[in-house]
Formats: C-alpha cells, structure tokens, sequence
C-alpha cells in the first residue's frame, strides 16, 4: 500500500491539473496534537497517554506507543524526538489503525451449544450466478469457505443416467456439478479460515439406492472427520469448540423419492431480474422488517408461500422409506412437522432439531409467534433462506432472523448488495470464524423473560460518528472513473443497521472536485439493541445526470468496534478491500 507521503505527493501533481485543493489535517486533530504534545512533538510517554485517555485503549503499553513511532523510521519524516503533527496524523490515518482489533482473534465463549451462536450460512452454495439459468460449481464453495461460511447447501439430484448425483437448482437451466467434486472441495477447503465445524445441509431428491451412495460418498471423503451420533436425534447440540475440524450433515430424514418434471426449454423460465448488475451500482436499500412485513400482508400470500425447499412440502401419506448408512450420517435432523407453525415451534426438552422457514414465512410468523420463535431458538436451530422470487440471488435483511435468535440466516454468497454486506460485517466478529455467540437476550430460558421483538425498549448506549475525511481514491480508481472532466464530488453515508428501532442512515454534504473530501460532520445514533446492530458506511460520488456512482462500503460489529479516532478501509460492492481507500472516523459511545 502507499504511504501517506506518496498519496498527498500524487494529489499534488493532480492539483495543477484541476486546481485541486489538497486536504489538511483536521483542526480538531491539530488540537488533539497540541493537547498530548511538548514542543512540536508526541515522544513514547505522550503516546502512551494518548492511548489510554482518548483511545480507550486501557491496555496499551509504553512498547505498543514506541512500535507506533518505529512504523516511520523508514520516513523521511522520522524524528528521534517523537511524532511530529504530520507523522501522528498519518498515524491516525493508517492501516496501524482499524475500527475493529486486529488482534482480537476468537475470543467469546466457544463451549455453548450450536443453537447459542449465529452461524455464517450460505444459501444454495454451489450458485455461480443467479438461481435459473447461472452454472453450477465449486468454485463458490470454496470462495464462501475461505471468506470463513461454516454452513453450504448443496441440492441433490439424481444425474440423466440415474446412476450418480448432481448438485443443481432443480426445476431451472442451471448446469449441474457432481456432488463428489463438491464433496471433496468441501473437505480441501473447509477449515482454511476457520477451526470451527463446517455444516453440509443437503436438500434432498434421491431414491434410497443413490442416497446409499450418498453415505458411501459422504463416509469416504471425510473419514474420521464427520461427526455422526447416529440415527437419533441430539438430546442437545454440542458446542463448536468440541467440533472443531468436523463436519456436519444436515437434512431431513429420507423419504420416497418422486421424479418431478425438468424445465427443458429455456422459454418456459422466467428470466425475470437474474442479472444482479441491474440493481444500482451498490445494491437496493436493506428494508425495514416492520415496512416489510405490511407490504407482504398486501399481496397475494401464494405467491410469497411457494418453497423451494423440500423441507417444507408436506410429504401427506407417502410411504416412507430410509436407508439406514444415509439415516445414521444426519447429526442435525431437519423437518417440518404436521400441525402448521405452532407445532413446529414446540421445543421438545428431549430433542434438538433444526426447522426451516422462508424469508416471507418468518416474517409473517414474526407477528403473531415473535416469542415462541425466540423461545425455540434457545435450543433448536431455526435456518431462514430467501424466498423462491429472488431470481437473481438478491438477499433479504438478515436482522428480521437475527433478532428473533435464528442461528442459520442463509444468503446467496454471490448475490451482491447492501444485505450480503451486512452478513459480512456481522461475521467480521469473534475473530472471523463464522460462528458468533448470541446475546445473553436471545438464550435466556425463564418463561417469563423470553425477548420479544416486538417491545418498545429504552435506549442502552449513544453511538457518536464524527466523519472527518477520506482518501484514497485516487490510488485506486482510474482517474477518469467518476468524471471525464473534473475531481469527483463525494458524500458519505454513515447509519445503523439493526432491530427497526435502531435502524437509521444520515448522510454528509457533497464536497465539490476532490479526491480527499473533507467532510468534518457529527452524528447521532441512538441504540436500544446495541448487541445486534452494525455500523453502516457508504461514499458515493454525486452525480446530477445519471445515478449517483459507488466509492466504497463497510459495515462494522457495534460489539466490537473502538472507540477514538480510526482509520476505516471501505470494500467494494463485492466486499473486496481496497488498497488505499479509507474514511477517517471517531466513535464514541455513551451509556444512558
């Protein structure tokens, strides 16, 4: 990455070009500088206070501030006295300085349940594209798996010969993969960004002679590293940390195979909305659960009901059938029981189990069953996946699973957008390992005391944004990518996403022609769920013709974010990390 000496040296040669006014340092920081300095200069000491006092970094050392000032030894700036106002500066404005520890690492309580943590989850995981007509791979398995997702769905299909499986979006165009070549990508890959255990969720179209096959597959790829209690259910799920470096299937217990009719002709597929690149270029705004859900009441419930999940469809009195080496690999047993919601919501204390509902679906059940959805999610395990409509491999907002305690909110890993943002910046926590303990909230069993939802609660904590500037762009952007003509013109968006009560974005004005905006505006952001929400920060580049263009993105865990002042990186809408891009940003929080 370059240095912030070689970012204000290619500003300045842009400057005589479009008359661009180079950014300085803030005032306030200048201020800041004055106050923990002596004579031009911030020594070890200086530092070291600095830390403590307006960092809140209570266990910072003498050696973390002297390994701060050695950082710039190579600088031409470097002084043997200390920092001066242009070193501490670049200081606060480096990657020595992130939102989020970089050393922080897993460090929440590993030994709970499966059903006390949010689980990083992917949605028909073998997707390179959208859910019609996009190929089937691999390569999206192993990507979610580096990038730390602990939960792949893979659906299985019996192959044109009927004598193997292949993994595909049954009823659509997509080109099928073999599920042995998934399998075994599974295995290479499963425990590169993660120790904690990888759950397969295999929905099932098989007859009994290629689900046996399945098992043979299955037992031989991992060996001694899938877990399998046998054909009983769990009494209670055990804890990822007594998991580590296993793997996990998860499916509903096999049952007769019906061979459904294949879409042959690519005119009988809607091709509706399945190119994500038609969305604007960030994504469509996350909705608000509550407007969600009032514009799901006026439509037509069947068409939000339809479930692309076998899980879901009623088997009626079909003779089941189970072949026992597939039965006995199941450790998470899946289904649906007969009796509509509230007896799928029943919490048996002998078993543990895990139960499906769409996006529509929980969001409907929400209203009505907001409580006893929580209540089931203290022990069992409640996955959401997208609804079937979703052609193009957008998401939802994962908050409407998250707050009722649902541990495997699923998303389409591929379909990019400020949802799939969230998802990332959710599982940015605990050290990236895909699993996130629940609030204490979300796990408490008194009978009395269940989270609802719905409640209007007080405010806990304040949040306060100062957004002072950004750099960066004009390292990694083409210099014609915003204007042909001119510096572009920048403004941030800065906000939380969490329950509905919380959820708020603000934005800062436009700063004309240049490419380190400065923008020196401070913001409010009430919390009553602190323990769920995330930060949210977006730069666009205004722009009066046409849609306003992207600049960058992040969103970052309340939980674990730093107060003080910090250099924030920003993403791309693919959540790829720039080199240079950053916003400089102080957090404060204040408890009421």
């Amino acid at each position: 990455m370059a240095t912030s000496k070689q970012t204000y040296k290619v500003c300045f040669c842009f400057r005589r070009k479009f008359k661009l006014i180079v950014a300085e340092t803030p005032i306030e920081i200048k201020t800041l500088f004055e106050t923990y300095s002596e004579n031009g200069f911030m020594n070890v000491d200086h530092l070291h206070r600095f830390l403590i006092e307006y960092q809140n970094e209570d266990k910072a050392t003498k050696e973390d501030a002297q390994a701060i000032i050695d950082t710039f030894k190579h600088l031409n700036i470097f002084q043997r006295k200390g920092l001066h106002l242009d070193a501490f500066f670049r200081y606060l404005f480096g990657d020595i300085n992130p939102p989020l520890s970089s050393t922080l690492g897993v460090h929440q309580d590993m030994t709970a349940p499966l059903s006390h943590y949010f689980i990083y989850t992917g949605h028909n995981s073998y997707l390179t594209g959208n859910q019609l007509s996009s190929d089937c791979s691999d390569v999206p398995i192993i990507k979610a798996l580096q990038r730390g997702v602990r939960v792949i769905e893979l659906d299985m299909w019996p192959n044109s010969a009927k004598d193997d499986i292949d993994i595909l979006h049954g009823r659509t165009l997509t080109t099928p993969v073999t599920l042995i070549k998934c399998l075994r990508s599974i295995k290479e890959y499963a425990f590169t960004a993660s120790p904690y255990p990888v759950v397969i969720t295999l929905e099932d179209h098989l007859t009994p002679d290629l689900q046996a096959k399945v098992a043979e597959m299955v037992t031989e790829t991992f060996g001694d590293m899938l877990f399998t209690p046998g054909p009983e259910c769990l009494k209670e799920f055990p804890s990822p940390d007594s998991l580590q470096k296993r793997v996990l299937i998860s499916t509903k217990p096999p049952k007769e195979y019906l061979e459904s009719k294949s879409i042959k002709e690519k005119g009988s597929v809607s091709q509706k909305g399945n190119d994500p690149a038609e969305e604007e270029a960030w994504g469509k705004e996350v909705p608000d659960p509550k407007l969600k859900i009032e514009a799901d009441d006026k439509t037509d419930p069947n068409v939000e009901e339809d479930s692309e999940d076998e899980e879901d469809q009623d088997d009626g009195d079909r003779k089941q059938t189970t072949e026992p080496k597939y039965k006995s690999l199941i450790a998470i047993h899946a289904g649906k029981p007969k009796g509509g919601l509230e007896e799928a919501l029943k919490v048996d204390p002998n078993k543990v189990r895990r139960l499906s509902l769409s996006e529509p679906a929980l969001e409907k059940a929400a209203i009505t069953h907001g409580t006893d959805i929580v209540r089931f999610t203290q022990r069992n395990i409640l996955r959401v996946y997208p609804k079937g409509t979703r052609f193009n491999s957008s998401n939802y907002n994962p908050h409407i699973g998250w707050m009722h305690g649902a541990q495997m909110v699923a998303f389409n890993m591929q379909g990019y957008g400020r949802s799939l943002w969230l998802m990332h910046g959710m599982f940015t926590s605990n050290g990236g390992c895909g699993y996130v303990k629940k609030p204490d909230f979300l796990l408490n069993g008194k009978a009395n005391e269940v989270f609802d939802p719905t409640a209007s609660l007080p405010v806990k904590k304040i949040l306060k944004v100062k957004v002072y500037m950004g750099e960066g762009w004009y390292l990694d952007f083409q210099h014609t990518h915003f204007d042909a003509y001119s510096p572009p013109d920048f403004y941030a968006r800065v906000g939380i996403a969490g329950v509905p009560a919380d959820t708020l974005m603000k934005k800062t004005k436009t700063v004309e022609d240049n490419w380190a905006p400065v923008w020196d505006e401070e913001f409010e952001f009430p919390l009553t769920v602190p323990e769920l929400a995330l930060l949210r920060v977006e730069v666009h580049e205004y722009d009066m013709s046409e849609k306003d263009d992207f600049g960058g993105q992040t969103c970052l865990p309340l939980s674990e974010l730093r107060p003080g002042i910090r250099a924030v990186p920003l993403y791309s809408r693919k959540g790829e990390k720039y080199k240079c891009v950053k916003v400089l940003m102080r957090f404060e929080f204040v408890t009421v």
